[in-house]
């Protein structure tokens, strides 16, 4: 049976909690708040009981998916189990209850675990230093991105273009954009990696940067990496490195050492936070000898053993984000990096790698693979040999809803049609894998003998298929006492 809306459960004068009598004097609501900003009658909320308040949530938590109900075999997302001492970490009086506006000396400790997770993350990039301020990918994508532009405006002239391979993440292209520039694709070729040809013909002085995803949306290392630097420092231009995929590389190459000058970190993906549904996140941004000075402000030195915030950075392109950035966050992340150490880490890197290439092994027979480079942490089958008979991809995403599991990203990268992007991540088991290739198999199975099981698919789940394009249009998110009757 669906589950009733909370409204819907309430029932007037019923409540959950009891408040202790007032022990300091009463007052109007009209003395501590001004007047234009008091409700004129009371908000519509639901009336009900705290068991009444646990069981709908509990439900409701059934009725999605999560990491801990089962596999989320999400690519390009990293979306990997996350453990729970970091959880317990992070909710700590003295890092859940301090607030950004306290003095330097009342917070040490959280300056602390800033600088040294700063430290960490340069150590396993290979690059000079950090900042901890963007509160995500994209975020940091656009940081860098500013960074680029005022190295270049330092020198007399910011140029006009940024480079972008067309395996690059989507959010690429806009952060150019928003910073300035005029975003160039550049192809490739058959082995899925850049079309060096592509490359040269369009890198001449005008280019600010290259922004690689290493490995990129394929799953592949760019293997000519080096050679793709030396073409980049003939014009002056930068390469900015897109570290969504960082989890592939831990203890196994340093960014930093093959020349990156700009590498953006999801803390969020690589170094555990639960970040389904949006949030939180975190997109600390390391950087190049070149960059530093421009880095934004506030940075955390060390001075003796007391740790202060520097905001005396003429060169710096300014705050981007409130305060310090998403310190929950981090504090995952520090916790995660230092329970690991070194030889945990590189484990992470091998695990995922290991993983995507044992489930390639299992699928590869039943869809088609367009590239056949050798993948790292993630790879990307096609659904065109089941869309010729009639199946799409998105029909088997959702038919893979019924047996439990989460589907695969679909449809990116663009340049693979009918794309299956698959990334098992480290934290899955042999059983886990099997589990899901069968899952897999199976459905390459029926598009053949009930191709329209598949396409009415999904059956088991508390909502069946959606009309998602009236939904885009008609949206409804929110319960009123109207929309009740």
């Amino acid at each position: 049976m669906p589950e009733k809306l909370i409204f819907e459960m309430s029932a007037e004068g019923r409540k959950g909690y009891t408040l202790p009598k007032l022990d300091v004097p009463a007052k109007k609501v009209s003395d501590l708040i001004p007047k234009g900003f008091v409700r004129s009658k009371s908000p519509i909320l639901p009336e009900v009981s705290e068991n009444e308040v646990m069981r709908h949530f509990v439900a409701l938590s059934r009725m999605n998916h999560h990491l801990d109900k089962g596999f989320y075999p999400l690519g390009s997302c990293t979306m990997k189990y996350n453990p729970k001492i970091n959880e317990a970490v992070c909710r700590l009086d003295g890092f859940a209850g301090i607030h950004p506006l306290q003095d330097e000396e009342d917070v040490q400790g959280a300056l602390e675990l800033m600088y040294y997770l700063s430290q960490h993350l340069c150590e396993i990039t290979g690059l000079k230093t950090a900042t901890l301020q963007p509160a995500a990918g994209a975020h940091g994508e656009l940081t860098g991105m500013m960074l680029i532009r005022a190295y270049h405006e330092n020198l007399g002239n910011p140029r006009k273009k940024v480079l972008l391979p067309d395996s690059a993440h989507g959010t690429n292209p806009a952060s150019a954009v928003i910073s300035g520039y005029e975003p160039v694709q550049i192809h490739s070729n058959e082995k899925g990696l850049i079309d060096m040809d592509d490359l040269k013909a369009n890198l001449d002085e005008d280019v600010a940067a290259l922004m690689l995803t290493n490995p990129n949306t394929l799953g592949l290392f760019e293997s000519r990496i080096q050679e793709i630097k030396s073409l980049l420092d003939k014009v002056g231009a930068l390469l900015y490195m897109d570290g969504a995929n960082l989890n592939a590389l831990l203890g196994i190459v340093r960014p930093g050492d093959f020349g990156v000058d700009v590498l953006h970190i999801n803390l969020h993906k690589t170094f555990s936070t639960p970040h389904g549904g949006g949030g939180p996140g975190s997109g600390p941004v390391a950087v190049s000898h070149r960059l530093i000075d421009f880095l934004p402000a506030p940075v955390i030195k060390k001075e003796g053993a007391q740790y202060i915030l520097d905001f005396n950075r003429p060169k710096s392109i300014g705050k981007v984000f409130t305060f310090f950035g998403n310190f929950g966050v981090m504090v995952r992340a520090f916790t995660y990096i230092r329970m690991l150490g070194a030889g945990g880490l590189v484990k992470v890197s091998k695990n995922a790698l290991l993983n995507a290439n044992y489930l390639l092994e299992k699928l590869k027979p039943y869809f088609d693979l367009p590239y056949q480079t050798r993948p790292m942490h993630e790879f990307v089958l096609s659904g065109d040999r089941q869309k010729k008979l009639g199946v799409k991809t998105s029909d088997m995403a959702k038919r893979l809803l019924d047996f439990g599991v989460h589907a695969p990203t679909i449809y990116f990268p663009s340049i693979v049609h009918e794309a299956i992007m698959i990334e098992p991540t480290d934290t899955e088991s042999k059983e886990a894998l099997d589990e899901f290739a069968d899952m897999m198999i199976r459905i390459a199975k029926e598009v053949e003998t009930e191709p329209d099981l598949v396409k009415n698919s999904p059956v088991t789940t508390p909502v069946s298929r959606l009309d998602e394009a009236g939904a885009a249009r008609n949206l409804k998110i929110r319960w009123t006492p109207e929309s009740a009757g």
